[in-house]
């Protein structure tokens, strides 16, 4: 194959067929590769082939040739052996190949002969022909071929494409190559999904070209598309190939994430500080087998929103079962703010799409100052004094930091370092410089920039005394007093006013020691609006309202107490001469808005200090305005100075110390004002600043309030950096400090301040002039936009709710997203109205920018409605410092529908049938949902029991268990309600399963409603025993019989009962026990009684057929001790055994009990046959327990227990020592005979003798009333066979009578048995007297054959029930020869005294295949009443056997005489033989000769043995032996021919029971069967009549003849006879005639003339009777008595006077002559119906009807089921007298139905045929098919 592709990705453990490879052409070397690649059959053709020793070509090939042409090659032959070598060829067959004549070709070893071949073609077809050549050795041809070049592609079966994603793309390459030597053009054509590249192009001779097949589908599915190819040259031929691919959805799989909501991954990076970055990973996994492209995308976002995850992996490719690693690095922008990002990851042709939750917060720094309030004490005048502070950062973030305060000298305090950093979870100690220049109190509150934090406060205080002032020292305390004065606005009045005002009451001192207003002017003086609370950073931006940087306040603000305007100089023009011009000034006001005069003090700056302001000091009086000049004079060019120059205004009051009180204590305040400047000269260059800013875009929250942002200056360069933020061009924004000067590695911590605008939706441009240049402008972005609170609900603002139960609950997921930049809270609020019936998981948070939530909403109908409801969602931000700021609300329309729900089963009642008691059974119940919504419920379970044993069981736990027993069925749909039942009675169950509908809070709700009810009935596992046969050494044992030697019937019985608890400690077979004798679990113990059998014999089978009668499988095992006995170590047993356990040793080791097979599994109804076997090898009685284990059911033992005697041992076989009789009636005349039998176990008849002496002790003690007698006291039993003894029991008494009777064997062992009988009394017990005759329960048919039997019996066992005396009862069977080759004969072997009883037609008779044979069984009861039990047997002999077995006994019957008339001559001298002796030799001697050689052939067979008595005996007068003579007597008696045994019969048994009564007894006792049978009261006894031996004709039998010389004298006499007939001509010709003479047939023989009528003297015939006889009458009588015969009357004797007779008269004799002989003959026919021969022909006539009737059924002639035909004949109108005629006949035949037949007894029968007579007439119908 020139593509291979060996996996196929279908099932990677599968591999593609490979297609037809062309490798071997491409392996072959050729010096020119196209020319030999191009044509496979010119590379062969150089191939040289070896044919017995000749090296020559296997083909000879012409390619080239044209029409009309010679074309001839040379075939060489060379000769490769050693020896020469002739060769002779044929020339090719056709005329278009042509060569030498024919001719020998001789070849020396090694040399070579050059034959020369011509093709002459005549058409331009391909040509084929042979040359045979001929050597000694064999034959060999040479192929002569002439081609048609062809156009040939050469390419594989099939290509399979690598595996592909759907929407996706894969490809391969295959080659395929132009195997002909033609210019090839070729041009492909496949379908979608595949594409082919190149498509079109032409091949030369030979060359080989790729293709490469592009694999693109669009769905997941297994592609296969032929792809075909058209070449050519104009594309005449084509081809195709197969493309294979396969195709799957791709699935990719987000890991190394957490799951958070709603199958969203969760990427949370924390808490990250500010300025750094984290990075984290994910992974994407592809668990598919095919290779996925990916696309990870952003979710759109707020426009305005900063993006701060970066991620470099966008798209890519996953391969099987590989992952790919997406870094994202997280780098927050804001302090305090969380950032949400959501990242998509989706495939081209996925079904789905995962998300991933990016999250991550921004720590930054937490500085605070050790000390609020620093108290530098008092300094006087032109001193000094220095105090610290420590600035404490804990947290994990550097911080930067910056005073706000000047740093050249122009503030009184100087902090140093003025700005730095302080490292992460550290403490920087700042000194701070106190250098008063006026004696004033001196107070200022230093602002500390944190960056991205903030500012924190110090307040600074000190006081400054000179020798002319001291005022009084400031302290912390002053300041909380004047803070508490501040809030109740009364530091707007100097201390005289505030004292005087105490002084009057209008003021009063509260309990810190601080004034307040009297209670009763606070309404008059104190303003209504109080002060709001104030942020830091609000505190620092309004400390500048005094510097006038904000508008200004209203004068009752308490806030603005001195204010200077402008608060910033700038100083930028440069001057024109430095040396002549004045220094540029500006001037500044400053405003008095207090109530009191104040005095201002401005801090003089350093010494060269470019800055100075005049005046320095003035008093400015209440709500005044003063004016002051500030000058800027540098003291060197190009050069840029920045300064803060403060201010400080006290009330003139406080200058000395004894006009102040401590109460009215005030300290000053401190106003600054920014100054700035340069010297440059014009057209010089200014300093090129070198700096950095971090977060040049400034983003301020979509808050409309006042929000700040801070920006970080940082001059990184060696020369100072000169800022200035143009407020001018970005009035929106405000800054402080507005512009500064930042010193050389120093940064400067800008404060920005915005109230965001809904309006304001551009970008804003805030120009940093640095240096002051334009040139030098840096622009800072800054966004400062409102937004109103947007959120995004999923569903478009409406959430609609599946239908809902009433009380139930619906839950649904709705996802809710912030769509805007700020933080939000939201909460949901539900009308009161909704409230029962709605609510929502949470109902309250914060949700960050971008950031989305899933919302739990739950609704809970209370009534069948549709819900139509409005929740509000409100919003506010998070960030928010105004409570005024106005909360959003959005209204959500939520819809449900509530409806009433239900449930039910699938069925009503769930009946599981049978179960197995202590099984488990699995079902489902099919809870069915028709309402259009879900339904939550519970299941209770309600069990009653019927047939409980008691009280307890009815109060068991629920037998049924649920899976489980709440549950949701959605709606419209199916629910399967697992349910396990484990019963652990035998009873009938029946659970009501009830559900209760749940409501929201899973409570019970409403009344329990019926869902179905499941019964069962426990069962355990039941087995039956059906049927039982006997074989081998038990064959002669009847079905009875191994009924009661297996305890069959009490087994049946076992097994039917319930198994106890000990019973069902091993539910299943298990090895459990120690001892080799198991314990005993159960209380039902049987024997398995297998007989008695000779030494040697076979062994005894018995198939047992067990059914399984139940509706549950059966698994069951017999069990040997062996099996229940848990193995050991050889160690762990001991060596001490028992001998019961050294006796099942031998037994089990021995194997003399064999169960066949040993465990199986019964499915129900089934059934299944076991074969018992005993073999008889060692004598003795042998027993074995075995467990019959029944799982999950009974245990029963099984005491096996087989008798082995010796061959010579007379022995009775009893099952058990006692015998039951059958109860009799007391006060009964007639007692019915009962049977015992006795079989006999050995090899020997035996004779039995019952002892009589306790049965005369037993009459005896009961008055001379013989209670038990025995009939049979003496007897004989066959080997093998049952003798049956007949006894009679008469009670006396109502009681149970018990006699012990030894019953003897000659030679033998003689047994005692008990036997019992008891008496009742019918009276007493009425209706429950047992008079019917108790069936045995033993089967009636054979269910299982034997081995090899093929003839069975409809019927085994026919029981007649309770029968009255003088009856026949009769029953139809038949013998079926099943087999459909064999012919068998059968014989039926009925004893004397069998047959005085029962009959049995016919008695022997063949059948032939398939063949049936019809046998009447009839019981001819008489005598007196008696129970019967006839054991019939049945010998079945295949006819082919017992032909087989006469052939054979003749041949030994021809070889006996042969043996007996040859002798053999001992006489050593035969030289000197008797002239008579040689003559005869002499004639003889050449027909030996020539019979010589025949007779070589033949050999004799050996003697047949006869022992004669005097061999046996060996007497004293003969001598012994020698030797030589014993070993050849052994020899001979080792050759002996003994004669054939005859064919071991088959035995069918037949059993027969049947109780016969009297009369009277049968009429009293069945009254309502007594007409079901007919009494025959003519039967001849069957008995023969008891008399003296001589009475009885002489025996025609023979006596057996002994071997002797009388024997031999007949044999020799009858010999003759039979030769001389078989001799006389005329013997055979009279057998040839006989066989041709017809068969005589008689009807009947009859007098040929009636008998003279007599006149009867009675109209019915007088019988004697004898009272003794139970038939009503003797034999004799019954014999003599004739039926009367009808005479005619007496003609009317003439009248003796003479006279004339009148016409009247004589019609009158007429018609009395015509009534008398009407009236005789109905009389007459009368009688003869009430004679007894009259019924019992008609009952042989009508059984006669029966038996053919149900033979022609039988044998399919008859259908007895077949609807009746009715034949409607055309009406004929009869005369007159035919209607009256055909009227009377219908009465006569209603009256007398067999008159006529009756009559014609004596003649010819006169029956009319019916359409249904046979052919035969009526005789086919009176007598039986035989």
């Amino acid at each position: 194959m020139l593509t291979d592709i060996p996996a196929n990705p279908l099932n990677p453990t599968l591999h593609w067929p490979r297609a037809a490879s062309y490798g071997k052409r491409e392996q072959q070397a050729s010096p020119h590769p196209h020319q030999a690649s191009s044509e496979p059959h010119r590379r062969s053709s150089s191939q040289r082939s070896c044919f017995l020793g000749v090296e020559t070509w296997a083909e000879l090939v012409w390619e080239r040739w044209d029409v009309g042409g010679e074309f001839t090659r040379s075939l060489y032959l060379k000769n490769v052996h050693r020896r020469l070598q002739k060769l002779r060829f044929k020339p090719p067959a056709t005329k278009f190949f042509t060569t030498l004549l024919p001719q020998a070709i001789t070849l020396s070893p090694g040399t070579s002969f050059s034959m020369p071949i011509t093709f002459r073609p005549l058409d331009r077809c391909e040509y084929q022909d042979t040359i045979e050549f001929q050597t000694k050795e064999g034959t060999f041809q040479v192929s002569l071929r002439a081609t048609i070049p062809r156009h040939t592609l050469e390419l594989p079966e099939r290509v399979l494409l690598p595996p592909c994603a759907a929407h996706h793309s894969t490809k391969t390459i295959f080659s395929f190559r132009n195997g002909s030597k033609l210019h090839t053009g070729f041009c492909w054509e496949v379908g979608d999904p595949f594409q082919l590249s190149p498509a079109s192009g032409v091949l030369a001779p030979g060359e080989e070209a790729q293709v490469m097949v592009l694999f693109r589908p669009l769905e997941a599915r297994v592609y296969q598309c032929e792809a075909s190819c058209a070449f050519g040259d104009q594309g005449e031929n084509s081809c195709s190939l197969l493309l294979q691919g396969l195709s799957k959805y791709p699935h990719l799989e987000i890991g190394g994430a957490e799951v958070e909501d709603e199958g969203c991954q969760l990427l949370d990076f924390g808490s990250v500080p500010f300025g750094s970055s984290q990075e984290k990973h994910f992974q994407i996994h592809n668990p598919s087998p095919v290779t996925s492209s990916f696309t990870l995308a952003r979710l759109r976002r707020p426009a305005l929103l900063e993006s701060v995850f970066e991620y470099a992996v966008r798209e890519g490719l996953v391969a099987p079962g590989s992952s790919v690693q997406v870094p994202v690095c997280f780098s927050p922008v804001s302090v305090d703010c969380t950032s949400v990002e959501y990242l998509c990851l989706s495939s081209p042709g996925a079904l789905s799409r995962q998300l991933i939750k990016l999250t991550g917060s921004c720590s930054g720094p937490l500085v605070s100052l050790s000390a609020s309030v620093l108290d530098l004490g008092c300094v006087l005048e032109g001193e000094q004094a220095t105090g610290f502070v420590q600035l404490v950062n804990s947290s994990v973030v550097e911080a930067q930091y910056q005073f706000d305060t000047d740093t050249d000298g122009h503030s009184v305090f100087t902090v140093e370092p003025p700005s730095g950093t302080v490292p992460p979870n550290a403490t920087l100690t700042v000194r701070l410089h106190f250098r008063p220049h006026h004696p004033i109190p001196h107070y200022r509150r230093l602002a500390c920039l944190i960056m991205h934090r903030e500012p924190v406060f110090l307040d600074v205080i000190g006081t400054c005394h000179s020798e002319q002032l001291q005022p009084a020292v400031l302290r912390a305390r002053h300041l909380d007093v004047y803070r508490a004065h501040l809030h109740r606005g009364l530091t707007c009045y100097p201390p005289n006013i505030l004292s005087a005002m105490l002084a009057q009451g209008t003021l009063q001192l509260d309990q810190q020691g601080t004034l307040k207003i009297a209670e009763d002017l606070v309404q008059e003086v104190v303003p209504s609006d109080p002060p709001t609370a104030r942020t830091p950073m609000d505190e620092y931006f309004l400390s500048e309202t005094a510097s006038g940087k904000l508008p200004r306040s209203t004068p009752h603000q308490p806030h603005c107490h001195v204010r200077v305007d402008p608060p910033e100089l700038l100083f930028y023009e440069p001057p024109h001469s430095p040396s002549h011009s004045p220094s540029p000034s500006r001037s500044l006001t400053v405003t008095n808005h207090t109530k009191g005069k104040l005095c201002l003090f401005w801090t003089p700056g350093p010494p060269g200090s470019p800055f100075s302001v005049a005046p320095t000091t003035c008093t400015l009086g209440p709500l005044k305005t003063t004016d002051f000049r500030v000058t800027y004079s540098p003291r060197q060019p190009n050069t840029v100075h920045a300064a803060q120059l403060e201010c400080f205004a006290i009330y003139k009051g406080l200058r000395d110390h004894h006009l102040t009180e401590e109460v009215t204590l005030c300290p000053p305040w401190c106003v600054t004002v920014r100054v700035s400047g340069h010297s440059f000269q014009p057209g010089r260059e200014h300093f090129n600043p070198r700096y950095s800013l971090t977060r040049p875009r400034v983003v301020f929250p979509a808050l409309p309030e006042v929000c700040y942002r801070m920006v970080l200056l940082q001059n990184t360069g060696d020369l100072p950096l000169l800022f200035r933020l143009c407020r001018e061009e970005c009035p929106e924004v405000s800054v402080l400090p507005p512009s500064g000067l930042v010193p050389p590695g120093s940064h400067q911590v800008l404060c920005l301040r915005s109230t965001p605008s809904e309006e304001q939706t551009d970008t804003l441009t805030l120009p940093l002039q640095l240096n002051a240049t334009p040139k030098h402008t840096q622009e800072l972005t800054v966004i400062s936009v409102a937004e109103k609170p947007r959120v995004c609900v999923e569903g478009d603002g409406c959430v609609y709710f599946r239908p809902t139960a009433v009380g139930c609950v619906c839950e649904r997921a709705v996802r809710m997203r912030n769509m805007s930049r700020m933080a939000l809270h939201y909460q949901w609020r539900i009308r009161s109205s909704d409230a029962p019936n709605l609510s929502v998981q949470p109902s309250a948070g914060v949700l960050q920018p971008n950031e989305s939530t899933v919302q739990y909403w739950c609704f809970a109908p209370t009534e069948e409605m549709t819900y139509t409801m409005k929740p509000s969602l409100i919003l506010w931000p998070t960030q928010s410092q105004s409570p005024s700021n106005k909360r959003s609300r959005l209204f959500l329309k939520a819809v449900g529908v509530a409806s009433k729900g239900s449930i039910k089963a699938g069925s009503a009642v769930v009946d599981l049938g049978e179960v197995l008691v202590g099984g488990c059974k699995s079902f489902e119940v099919p809870v069915l949902n028709d309402g259009r919504c879900p339904v939550r419920f519970s299941i209770s379970v309600q069990q009653s029991i019927v047939g409980a044993c008691s009280s307890q069981e009815e109060d068991d736990p629920p037998a049924l268990e649920l899976e489980t027993e709440t549950g949701s069925v959605p709606a419209r749909s199916r629910l399967l309600l697992h349910c396990t039942v484990k019963l652990p009675h035998r009873a009938h169950y029946s659970w009501d399963l009830c559900y209760h509908t749940l409501n929201a809070s899973g409570s019970e709700q409403g009344c329990a409603q019926l869902l179905c009810q499941v019964r069962a009935e426990g069962v355990f596992p039941t087995l039956e025993v059906t049927d039982a046969r006997g074989s081998g050494a038990a064959e002669g044992l009847s079905k009875l019989q191994l009924w009661e030697l297996f305890s069959l019937e009490p087994l049946n019985t076992s097994l039917r009962r319930d198994p106890g608890p000990m019973e069902l400690t091993y539910r299943v077979p298990t090895r459990h026990s120690l001892r080799r004798c198991p314990s005993v679990y159960t209380s039902s113990i049987l024997d398995f009684n297998f007989g008695a059998a000779p030494l040697g014999s076979e062994p005894s089978c018995v198939l047992v057929v067990f059914e399984n009668t139940g509706s549950i499988p059966v698994e069951w095992s017999f069990l040997l001790p062996e099996d229940q006995q848990i193995e050991l170590e050889y160690w762990a047993e001991t060596g001490d055994f028992t001998p019961t356990e050294l006796h099942q040793m031998r037994v089990q080791d021995n194997r003399l009990f064999a169960i066949s097979p040993r465990s199986g599994s019964l499915p129900p109804g089934q059934q299944r046959a076991v074969q018992f076997t005993y073999r008889h090898e060692f004598t003795g009685t042998d027993r074995l327990p075995v467990l019959l284990k029944l799982s999950y059911g009974r245990e029963i033992l099984l005491n096996f227990v087989g008798v082995t005697v010796e061959r010579d041992q007379r022995y009775l076989h009893f099952t058990s020592n006692k015998y039951t009789f059958a109860p009799v009636v007391i006060g009964g005349f007639d007692p019915p005979k009962q049977v015992y039998e006795l079989y006999n176990g050995g090899a020997v008849p035996l004779r039995y003798h019952v002892d009589t002496e306790p049965l005369e002790q037993l009459t005896a003690d009961n008055f001379g009333h013989p209670v038990l007698q025995c009939l049979t006291p003496y007897g004989e039993v066959p080997p093998g066979r049952t003798v049956r003894t007949e006894w009679i029991f008469s009670p006396l008494e109502a009681k149970t009578y018990s006699v012990d009777v030894p019953i003897l064997v000659l030679e033998g062992d003689s047994a005692l048995i008990r036997f019992e009988g008891s008496g009742f009394d019918s009276r007493a017990l009425g209706l429950s007297a047992p008079h019917r005759l108790d069936p045995r329960l033993v089967p009636c048919t054979q269910r299982v054959p034997l081995p090899g039997q093929y003839v069975f019996l409809s019927q085994e066992r026919v029981c007649l029930g309770d029968v009255p005396l003088c009856t026949r009862s009769t029953r139809l069977l038949f013998l079926i020869n099943t087999s459909h080759t064999h012919s068998v004969l059968f014989k039926w072997i009925l004893t004397d005294k069998d047959r005085k009883v029962v009959e049995i037609h016919p008695e022997e008779g063949s059948l032939a295949a398939d063949e049936s044979a019809l046998c009447t069984l009839t019981l001819h009861s008489s005598g007196t009443p008696c129970f019967y039990q006839q054991g019939l047997i049945c010998e079945v002999l295949s006819e082919e056997a017992v032909v087989q077995y006469g052939e054979a006994v003749r041949q030994w019957e021809k070889e006996r005489e042969r043996q007996e008339n040859e002798f053999t001559l001992t006489d050593k001298n035969l030289s000197c033989s008797s002239p008579a002796q040689s003559t005869h030799t002499q004639d003889t001697g050449e027909s030996d000769q020539k019979n010589n050689f025949a007779l070589r052939k033949y050999k004799t067979l050996p003697p047949i043995r006869v022992i004669s008595s005097s061999v046996v005996a060996g007497g004293p007068s003969q001598a012994r032996p020698s030797r030589v003579e014993r070993r050849a007597q052994r020899e001979a008696s080792s050759r002996v021919w003994r004669r054939p045994s005859p064919p071991r019969p088959m035995l069918l048994h037949l059993g027969l029971t049947a109780r016969s009564h009297s009369l009277l007894e049968y009429q009293a006792f069945f009254p309502t069967h007594f007409h079901r049978h007919h009494i025959h009261r003519l039967n001849e006894p069957r008995t023969p009549p008891s008399g003296p031996a001589d009475e009885h004709p002489p025996s025609t039998a023979l006596p057996a003849l002994r071997p002797g010389p009388d024997m031999d004298i007949i044999t020799h006499t009858l010999t003759s006879i039979i030769r001389s007939l078989l001799d006389d001509p005329q013997f055979h010709a009279s057998i040839a005639n006989d066989q041709d003479e017809p068969v005589p047939y008689f009807t009947q023989l009859r007098p040929s003339t009636p008998p003279p009528p007599q006149p009867p003297t009675s109209p019915v015939p007088q019988t004697l009777s004898d009272p003794s006889d139970p038939c009503g009458g003797s034999g004799k009588a019954r014999s003599g008595v004739r039926p009367p015969s009808p005479s005619p009357p007496s003609p009317p004797q003439p009248d003796s006077a003479p006279g004339v007779r009148t016409e009247t008269a004589a019609e009158e004799d007429q018609d009395s002559h015509n009534a008398l002989h009407k009236e005789h003959r109905q009389k007459t026919e009368e009688a003869i119906r009430r004679l007894p021969e009259f019924g019992d022909l008609v009952e042989d006539i009508l059984l006669n009807t029966l038996q053919n009737l149900m033979m022609e059924a039988f044998q399919g002639e008859l259908v007895l089921t077949a609807r009746p035909r009715i034949i409607a004949l055309p009406p004929v109108t009869p005369p007159a007298s035919s209607r009256r005629r055909s009227v009377g006949q219908r009465k006569m035949s209603r009256g007398s139905p067999l008159s006529d037949a009756v009559k014609d007894t004596q003649g010819t029968p006169k029956t009319d045929q019916g359409p249904d007579t046979a052919p035969g007439g009526p005789a086919s119908s009176m007598a039986p098919k035989h």
